[in-house]
């Protein structure tokens, strides 16, 4: 989940910073936690529930990772449906 939410919040508070409102800056790192989340297919889990498929994970993006962009996708809707 890490993987996902870590890009995510720095991208929201790079555009927070740069004066964008919390709304705007949620909707525009939306596809940043989608895109982190894909790479964790290149990665080799270390720990959590996957680390002991290790290399027979690799290919596989990360359950949490995409759930979590999932997640932030379906928050960025419900801004965009009250807007």
């Amino acid at each position: 989940m890490l993987d996902a939410l870590r890009p995510f919040v720095d991208a929201v508070d790079a555009a927070v910073s740069d004066g964008k409102d919390w709304r705007t800056a949620w909707l525009a790192s939306v596809e940043i936690a989608q895109k982190a989340a894909a790479e964790t297919a290149d990665l080799r889990p270390k720990v959590g529930r996957a680390r002991p498929l290790a290399e027979r994970s690799v290919g596989t993006p990360d359950a949490g990772a995409i759930s979590l962009a999932m997640c932030i996708h379906t928050v960025a809707d419900l801004i965009e449906e009250n807007e």
